[in-house]
């Protein structure tokens, strides 16, 4: 018989763990790894500002915060545009003095905005596709926002942590498509092998100064934007346009062996990105972490 194992409850906290820290999120929209890694955060004495380009899903998250008791604030960017990292950061700093912690989960898997309705018969050329047939379109936007926004978004936080010359710890969301290949989609594993690379890279330049950056690296995730990349492959698979390739693997060990095949749940990212941005991980930084049930495993 198969045994599950219980995830993470989403009211787990640890009282005062952020006390008078202030935390910087982008990709907070409700259902996010971002969002709940706010929550909690908030449970745990933190200040969230939350960045998003989804404003109706942002302000959930704001108002599940405040409802807890917690302090949090808003803000809508497309951080695409590197003027706009710079804004996020500024408006953290004016309403909470600092930033001692990032989590930068702001991403997407196709080309398409996030923030609307998808609708593949009219956005072919956004979608993903082996290479011979992607376009310039979907590379492009794929690539601003995985990796272009993250390094806008570093560059503005890391510059505000210098000034601060107080230290910090900063987790960028990767992927198991930033260690490993993934089929049928070569701009999001691209950009995810791009995370890596600038996650290392950062953490060798700013250990002197006391900043500890790492990331982690999901596989399937119950979010908003794995289920929205679930409805794409059923199309693509029902108009014979998916990768041959996918059926190779498709579960993790843990979710192999559940008796639901449940994936992972965001508050088990959020339990991962919260301990690497306390104090517990001190001695931590340069680690990209597999969070992926045993995925890349085997």
């Amino acid at each position: 018989m198969k045994q599950g194992i219980q995830p993470v409850k989403a009211d787990t906290f640890f009282a005062n763990r952020f006390k008078d820290k202030v935390l910087f999120v982008t990709g907070a929209a409700i259902g996010s790894i971002g969002a709940a890694t706010a929550i909690r955060a908030a449970r745990e004495g933190a200040k969230v500002f939350c960045v998003d380009i989804k404003e109706k899903e942002l302000i959930e998250t704001i108002a599940s915060i405040r409802d807890l008791g917690g302090e949090a604030s808003a803000y809508i960017a497309d951080l695409r545009d590197p003027s706009a990292a710079e804004r996020a950061v500024q408006e953290c700093v004016q309403s909470y003095g600092a930033i001692h912690a990032v989590l930068n989960a702001a991403g997407v898997m196709d080309g398409n905005d996030p923030s609307k309705p998808q609708d593949f018969e009219n956005s072919l050329h956004l979608l993903p596709a082996h290479i011979h047939k992607a376009t310039d379109e979907y590379w492009h936007n794929v690539m601003n926002a995985n990796i272009n926004a993250m390094f806008y978004c570093l560059r503005a936080q890391l510059k505000q942590m210098m000034q601060q010359g107080t230290g910090g710890a900063i987790v960028n969301i990767g992927s198991i498509a930033g260690i490993i290949g993934l089929p049928g989609n070569p701009a999001y594993s691209t950009s995810k092998h791009a995370v890596t690379g600038l996650t290392r890279n950062a953490a060798i330049d700013y250990a002197p100064y006391g900043i500890r950056i790492n990331s982690v690296n999901m596989a399937q995730t119950d979010t908003p934007m794995v289920f929205r990349a679930y409805e794409f492959v059923k199309w693509a698979m029902e108009k014979g346009m998916g990768s041959g390739m996918a059926g190779l693997k498709s579960k993790s060990l843990l979710s192999h062996a559940d008796p639901a095949g449940r994936g992972s749940t965001p508050w088990e990212q959020a339990a991962m990105i919260l301990f690497l941005l306390s104090d517990d991980a001190s001695n931590i930084t340069g680690a990209c972490y597999a969070t992926d049930g045993g995925w890349t495993t085997y």
